[in-house]
């Protein structure tokens, strides 16, 4: 008797365990609640994707454009005045 209680108890502990590892990896997956996905935005200069968060904002003209540096920045700029604005 005291066996099964013992048993009983270590099953419990077991299907407690699996079940805790199996709840953090839906979480950090991306697929359960909390997990972060971080829109990306196109550099019109050098046409690389960035995140949306470390992507650099400028207004040229009354648009906003999303830059991945400076330099990229001042070429599109640059490119810009040569053909005349938008």
């Amino acid at each position: 008797m005291i066996r099964l209680l013992i048993f009983l108890f270590l099953a419990y502990l077991l299907y407690r365990l699996v079940r805790g590892l199996t709840a953090s990896v839906m979480k950090s997956d991306g697929k359960g609640k909390g997990g972060m996905v971080d829109e990306m935005v196109q550099d019109p200069a050098c046409q690389t994707y960035i995140p949306l968060r470390d992507a650099k904002r400028k207004v040229i003209y009354g648009q906003e454009y999303f830059f991945c540096s400076k330099e990229c920045c001042e070429k599109f700029e640059n490119e810009i005045k040569k053909r005349g604005g938008v």
